[in-house]
Formats: structure tokens, C-alpha cells, sequence
């Protein structure tokens, strides 16, 4: 099975991103858009603007906490998508 992690960035004024893993991203994306997501994300709608994928839930899951940690390398992927 497949796993994808994956960036969110937040259609309002001032944008905040939102960083995860599944096994199931349009699943996952529609969850977040209908308050039904993780906790943080909801009352916000969403747009997808990074993923990558991965072969097994550990790979997954070990880059996403690096990508979590690290901000410079969010704040690239956010640059890149404006």
C-alpha cells in the first residue's frame, strides 16, 4: 500500500500550512475541507499545494515529522507555490 505525505495551505488572508500523511490524499483533503480532519484544520477550507509518495507508513510517517520540524523547508514549498 501506498502512503502520501503531503502540505496544505489555508485559503484565507493569512495563510497557515498544515502537514500529513494517508493512504487515501483525495479522502483525506475532502475530510479537512468538510470539518471532519484533524482538529487544527477545521473551519478552514484547503488547498493541496505539495505531496509525495512513499511505499510504507513508516517512511511516511518519518517524513512527515521532518517536514513538520523543519521550516525552512516548508517555507520553500510555500514560496514555490505562489
Amino acid at each position: 500500500m501506498n502512503y502520501h505525505v503531503y502540505m496544505l495551505i489555508s485559503l484565507s488572508r493569512k495563510p497557515v500550512t498544515y502537514v500529513g500523511y494517508t493512504s487515501d490524499l483525495k479522502k483525506r483533503i475532502t475530510l479537512h475541507n468538510t470539518s471532519r480532519g484533524a482538529k487544527f484544520t477545521r473551519g478552514r477550507k484547503w488547498k493541496l499545494i505539495y505531496k509525495e509518495k512513499h511505499r510504507s507508513k513508516k517512511e511516511a510517517i518519518s517524513r512527515e515529522c521532518y517536514i513538520k520540524k523543519n521550516r525552512t523547508l516548508r517555507n520553500k514549498i510555500k514560496k514555490n507555490y505562489k
